[in-house]
């Protein structure tokens, strides 16, 4: 496969994961990118049409940081609600323990 169309392939599927949120998938393409970008490398001196592919990879391994950072962001504004919550969550799973089997409202 031409080194360009490989190293598109690499961005497609970046880009994919990262639009898809699938952080476990992202995060095993993000593992193998540098040992691929390494075989690749090895084949000699990038072309302008490769260097201009890399350069669009970097700019979609960005896309996919920034959209890492947001989830992280969302993420963490969620915990610290939860966090600052608690007590009304257990007071209501505790009430909903002492409750009656059957009884509904």
């Amino acid at each position: 496969m031409p080194r360009s169309a490989a190293i598109g392939k690499l961005a497609a599927g970046i880009k994919d994961a990262a639009f898809a949120r699938d952080w476990e998938r992202l995060g095993a393409l993000a593992r193998s990118l540098a040992p691929q970008l390494s075989s690749l490398r090895e084949r000699g001196a990038w072309t302008s049409s490769e260097l201009a592919a890399l350069a669009q990879l970097r700019a979609v391994h960005d896309g996919a940081a920034a959209a890492c950072g947001e989830a992280l962001d969302t993420l963490a504004l969620r915990l610290a609600d939860m966090r600052n919550n608690k007590d009304g969550w257990m007071a209501y799973a505790l009430a909903s323990d002492t409750e009656p089997a059957g009884h509904q409202e």
